[in-house]
């Protein structure tokens, strides 16, 4: 390593902060996605130098990144032979009133996402909490909220529950080559989730009733819809009017767009017709669509020259832009998205309602719902190609339950007793239940690679490389030294600083982000100040986890922020008071349950 230096760290030293920063820079300011930030700032260690070749590959055969490839495959297994579908269904029940749906929501919630990760569960109820809220008369919203946060709290009292938990286990056992039990953060995790749980039914007022956005598309009587008219159409050469195309039955039309980009608006009686044309409807979706089959209209994706080219037996879906989805500041028509995957945008809903004007010259952004009118099979592979892109959430998809749901159920069971009893290391458990499920049938293999988050793996993988570089470099060692400097040698107030550090860095980019960043610093602070490390660890893995005041910073609320038609500042109303009473909890439960000497 360069040992000149600079301000107190060295050439390397330096570049590894600047490239550390850059990459929370990017994912909070741009909309590059978070793999490719991380994967670019591994290049730039490399190239530089700062880690080798040897240091870059170690990181992605980790603990984190197989444990979590193997997880993948058990959770294929859970899917496919229906034990996640059959507990989303006997979960829910009828509760009486809001106080009841929520306790009923969110203590199964919790318990599934410490055995399941809190991504999956959250991913596997969204729909269920759509259709449940709307039964009793709730906004979606009031549920969706819980159920992030349920997922979170719960993901915290296993290893498996959040991704950041596995990245901190892992880097502990790259620097004590001791392993930690998956069940280590259970009882200070037990604890945080009572309480958070008993703090969302305190300020439940909080949480913002937001109308959903497709609601907003089934009852809204002024939205648009683009239809295209095919060249051979009887109408070309004929008037709106007497086409039947000017007020049709549950709207009317507003605007004619011609093949060469010319507008009419507003639209005369005598308005002649001409192939090409895109009309542009306001009203109740579903009747103004049904003009395609009664007078050979089509999607106005693309041209149609002849009426045998439409496809009438497509149904509509809906999708939700993602946070880093590439469509974000984009219309349809300056992309191929339409045309690539054989659909057409027929409207755009934001927050709850619906936005005006032409659906595909509209500029989308995160958390936009699209009602789209997509083929009448391959409804997996369409949302398996764009999962990037877009997020579905109205899959029909039901597992034929039978006895491999059983044997799937017994294997996970399996894991837990035998990684919990240290029978086998936790990335040895894993793997070995992932075997079982391709073996005995559980999952099929050819499918199993859809279920895998090949983005969240590079990021795991980058992440330790990154610990490994602020320890190698320096960086560590000099940030503890003077932090020791500015808070004393108390440790109590050493940990409260740091974990309030981290958990606000997570707020803004990523847990799994700032568990790597911080990792290092605070073991090499428990190390200078005498003390038993894992207090200031534990503290980390759950301090990084409650970032509850903002969207980007957890996964789960990400999920939720399409389908609940969230505004950014909704998360902080409640978050913000969650975040502060728990990492004061954290402290305090921590230091109990851990002795520091």
């Amino acid at each position: 390593m360069d040992s000149e230096l600079f301000f107190g760290f060295s050439l390397y030293a330096w570049i590894t902060i600047l490239t550390v920063v850059s990459i929370f820079v990017v994912m909070a300011r741009s909309r590059i996605p978070a793999e490719v930030a991380f994967l670019g700032a591994l290049t730039v260690l490399l190239v530089s130098g700062v880690v080798t070749e040897e240091e870059g590959l170690a990181g992605f055969g980790s603990e984190p990144v197989v444990v979590h490839a193997a997880f993948f495959v058990i959770i294929a297994g859970l899917m496919q032979t229906g034990v996640l579908y059959w507990l989303t269904k006997h979960v829910l029940g009828d509760p009486k009133n809001y106080n009841n749906a929520l306790l009923r929501l969110m203590v199964p919630t919790s318990i599934m996402a410490a055995f399941l990760n809190s991504v999956n569960v959250v991913a596997l109820f969204i729909d269920a909490v759509k259709i449940w809220a709307r039964k009793l008369n709730i906004s979606p919203s009031k549920l969706l909220l819980p159920l992030s946060y349920a997922a979170t709290l719960g993901g915290m009292c296993t290893l498996l529950g959040n991704s950041s938990n596995l990245v901190v286990a892992g880097l502990y056992l790259n620097k004590t080559g001791m392993s930690m039990n998956i069940f280590e953060p259970l009882l200070p995790g037990l604890v945080l989730t009572a309480i958070g749980i008993l703090l969302v039914m305190l300020m439940q007022r909080y949480i913002p009733p937001r109308q959903s956005a497709e609601q907003s598309f089934e009852t809204t009587s002024d939205y648009t819809v683009e239809l295209l008219v095919p060249t051979d159409n009887p109408a070309v050469g004929e008037t709106v009017e007497d086409a039947g195309l000017y007020n049709v039955k549950g709207g009317s039309l507003v605007e004619i767009v011609r093949f060469d980009r010319e507008i009419i608006m507003p639209v005369p009686k005598d308005e002649w017709i001409l192939g090409g044309d895109r009309l542009i409807y306001a009203g109740q979706i579903n009747e103004i669509l049904d003009l395609k089959r009664t007078h050979g209209l089509a999607a106005a994706d693309h041209h149609v020259w002849s009426i045998n080219d439409i496809d009438t037996k497509r149904k509509m879906r809906t999708a939700y832009v993602t946070f880093g989805s590439d469509l974000i500041g984009r219309s349809m028509t300056q992309c191929d998205f339409e045309q690539k995957n054989n659909v057409a945008l027929v409207a755009v809903a934001r927050q709850g309602s619906r936005v005006k004007g032409q659906p595909r010259e509209i500029m989308l952004q995160a958390g936009d719902t699209l009602l789209l009118e997509c083929p009448p099979k391959g409804e997996e592979q369409l949302a398996s190609d764009n999962r990037r892109s877009l997020t579905f959430f109205d899959s029909h998809f039901v597992p034929q339950l039978g006895p491999k749901t059983i044997t799937s159920a017994i294997i996970l069971v399996l894991m837990f007793v035998i990684s919990s009893f240290h029978l086998m290391p936790l990335m040895a458990s894993t793997m070995f239940a992932a075997g079982l499920m391709m073996l005995l049938g559980c999952c099929r293999i050819n499918s199993v690679t859809k279920y895998i988050e090949w983005e969240l793996l590079l990021i795991l993988g980058s992440t330790v490389v990154f610990s490994v570089a602020i320890t190698k470099t320096g960086i560590a060692d000099t940030i503890a030294h003077q932090v020791l400097q500015l808070c004393g040698s108390n440790p109590y107030i050493v940990m409260a600083v740091m974990c309030l550090l981290a958990s606000l860095v997570s707020e803004f980019v990523s847990d799994v982000g700032s568990s790597a960043v911080f990792f290092p610093i605070m073991y090499q602070q428990a190390e200078l100040l005498g003390c038993n490390p894992m207090p200031f660890i534990m503290a980390l893995m759950l301090s990084v986890t409650i970032s509850f005041a903002s969207p980007i910073g957890s996964n789960t609320h990400m999920l939720i922020y399409g389908p609940g038609s969230f505004k950014f500042t909704d998360f902080a109303r409640l978050g913000i008071v969650m975040h502060m009473v728990l990492l004061a909890i954290t402290l305090v439960i921590v230091n109990i349950i851990y002795p520091l000497y």
